[in-house]
């Protein structure tokens, strides 16, 4: 039996059915990625199996005894909780007492004599040695360190949406699930965190089930493929590059066996206009079929957004930054920046979170202004900002508003596309895959990735000649991906992407800003070309390293040789009373050793009786002073002998 089992679910929101038919069951070795349009369905999915959303029809099967962990995209964390405290709330034995023994150790360092904590730090040691949890706030901190948390004592109101979303990522691994649900797992992640995190997931033993617009996480990470296409589901068994041979391939074949369909319809119909008559019982076979084929329908292939939208006339100069730094307090982003964007540039923008690449954005847009130097923007310009928090989407007025209001208010009835035709608002929206019954909803009805998808078309149907797109592949589908991608390829001029996709920015980039520190340093060419220069400047510096430590281990060997000489010349031999010291030292260090073993397992067995934990504790200390005292003389004596 498989670690889940969903047999003939049903879900239907009304204006959308999400979920006819669905039938699968995911075994305990498989890592399923879960892919198809915004508002197709898969977060739904996944908050069903977790529980959180009910089904219409159908029955979903958990196998009993398994631990299932959902990560949603939006996390809700306790805020008055440190980050330490988050990781290990809600969670086993293990967890608990490695909370409780911090607690202690912190009290105790204020208060050594308090004899209940010393009594208490021996019943909590001593299960801690029985149950081996003495790893787990090892592994909690060396996970969060990877996702780039290093303050493990920061309260959670005080960080932000992408450091919370880190933290629930660090507390779902860490809980070791049987089946791990993950919503947008490497949304907020930089590259590195992205790399660990898909390296972490490929050792991992147990089920995972997850949505992702990284397509070379989706392909590093799963084995299997599960796309679901208004309503229905389809399963591949092999990663992303696997999944798009094989749906090329069922979409030609599919298409094939549509133009035959009508080929032999369209035959048998020119039959059935000559008037034959239905005296055989063949003859009146082969017009009932030819009415039954009439009758015949076949599924549509997948919806795929369609960009065409007008684009502005672009001078010579678009967009002049001139020495332009930018502080907050006591930290720097960066300084004296400059330079002059052409209306051909692909530039990408790099860096880590909270490093300033979303500020530059700002400052370059005007919303913010830098503390030194200025930003000239040319006569020209229009810029199009696709805003990563899509705040305007995000307001009490806009929610309530309807779809197809929410576009015409950016534009009007009737817009002009790139090869010139007027179509509607209604008609553009349905080539955003906006069915006519979901213009009229209001936006609240919208999934998160439908309000990226909408926020999208009506930031291109401006009609920029400047496009900033800040992480815009947070939340949206890879298939409206693609499309923005070949679409940025034929836009007609100046892209600015600020983004952690890889992928996207191979597709669409030809220059890198890197924020490294307080500098923005610049490199051709797209991401993987970044990543190869980055690789051969580390190894050049390790060279150069390694040659630096040989030439210091001559120099030094060359140093120690003539001081040993020299020390040869001085040295005295020890005396008969030293050397007897020295040969008693040895057994005094070991012996001290053994019994302060013996003094800590003693320690471990006497929890509960803080008057001998306390005297217990106090003799170990003392066996502490008096071995390191012990070494530090046989030190200075195995010196003499040489």
């Amino acid at each position: 039996m498989g670690v889940i089992t969903l047999q003939s679910v049903k879900k239907d929101f009304g204006i959308k059915e999400i979920l006819k038919d669905a039938t699968f069951s995911l075994n305990a070795d498989e890592k399923v990625g879960l892919i198809g349009t915004n508002g197709s369905g898969k977060s739904t999915l996944l908050k069903m199996i977790a529980g959180i959303e009910p089904i219409d029809g159908g029955e979903i099967i958990v196998n009993p005894g398994a631990k299932v962990i959902y990560l949603p995209q939006q996390p809700d964390l306790d805020e008055s909780r440190t980050v330490l405290e988050q990781i290990f709330a809600d969670s086993g034995e293990q967890m608990n007492l490695v909370r409780e023994y911090e607690e202690i150790s912190h009290k105790l360092a204020k208060n050594p004599q308090d004899n209940q904590l010393l009594s208490r730090l021996g019943e909590v040691t001593q299960r801690m040695d029985i149950i081996g949890a003495w790893e787990v706030e090892t592994n909690a901190k060396i996970i969060l360190s990877q996702l780039g948390i290093t303050n493990f004592d920061a309260k959670i109101g005080t960080l932000s949406g992408g450091y919370r979303k880190r933290i629930a990522l660090a507390t779902a691994l860490l809980s070791e699930p049987d089946l791990l649900l993950m919503d947008e797992p490497t949304n907020h992640l930089d590259a590195d965190s992205v790399e660990w995190l898909q390296s972490y997931l490929n050792r991992r033993n147990g089920a995972l089930l997850l949505i992702t617009h990284d397509r070379y996480f989706l392909d590093k990470v799963t084995n299997r493929i599960i796309e679901i296409d208004r309503g229905d589901f389809y399963t591949y068994s092999g990663n992303y590059s696997y999944y798009l041979q094989k749906k090329a391939e069922a979409e030609e074949s599919a298409a094939s066996t549509q133009r035959k369909f009508k080929g032999v319809l369209r035959r048998e119909l020119e039959w059935l206009k000559r008037g034959p008559k239905a005296r055989s019982t063949k003859q009146k076979a082969r017009i009932d079929r030819i009415r039954g084929m009439q009758d015949t329908e076949f599924k549509q292939t997948q919806g795929k957004v369609e960009i065409s939208t007008a684009s502005r006339r672009i001078g010579k100069k678009v967009i002049e930054v001139n020495n332009i730094s930018k502080s907050y307090g006591d930290r720097t982003l960066f300084e004296d920046f400059t330079y002059e964007f052409s209306p051909e540039d692909r530039v990408g923008i790099i860096g880590g979170n909270g490093a300033g690449k979303s500020t530059l954005m700002n400052i370059i847009t005007g919303r913010e202004q830098p503390d030194t130097g200025e930003v000239d923007i040319g006569s020209t310009v229009y810029i199009g900002y696709f805003d990563q928090h899509s705040e305007e989407l995000i307001g009490e007025k806009n929610n309530s508003q309807r779809v197809i209001d929410y576009i015409k208010e950016e534009g009007a009835e009737f817009i002009e596309t790139a090869d010139g035709t007027r179509i509607s608002a209604s008609q553009m929206l349905e080539r955003f895959l906006f069915p006519p019954i979901q213009q009229y909803a209001p936006i609240s009805k919208l999934s998160g990735g439908e309000k990226r998808r909408l926020f999208l078309l009506r930031v291109l149907m401006s009609a920029p000649n400047v496009l900033i797109l800040d992480e815009p592949t947070n939340d949206l589908d890879v298939q409206t991906l693609a499309v923005l991608e070949d679409y940025l390829e034929d836009f007609k001029g100046c892209v600015i992407v600020v983004s952690h996709d890889r992928y996207f920015l191979d597709r669409t980039i030809d220059k890198i800003f890197a924020f490294e520190n307080t500098n923005i340093r610049e490199f051709p060419g797209n991401y993987s070309v970044y990543l190869d220069y980055k690789k051969a400047e580390e190894a050049k510096e390790k060279q150069l390293q390694a040659e630096l430590e040989k030439n210091n281990k001559v120099d030094t060997q060359k140093v120690e040789t003539k001081a040993k000489k020299e020390d040869n010349k001085k040295k005295r031999r020890l005396s008969n009373w030293e050397r007897k010291e020295f040969e008693q030292l040895e057994e005094k260090i070991a012996q001290l050793e053994d019994e302060k073993t013996e003094m800590e397992m003693a320690l471990t067995k006497a929890a509960g009786n803080y008057t001998e934990v306390q005297e217990l504790y106090g003799k170990v200390e003392k066996l502490k002073e008096e071995i390191d005292k012990a070494t530090e003389r046989w030190m200075e004596l195995a010196e003499i002998d040489g």
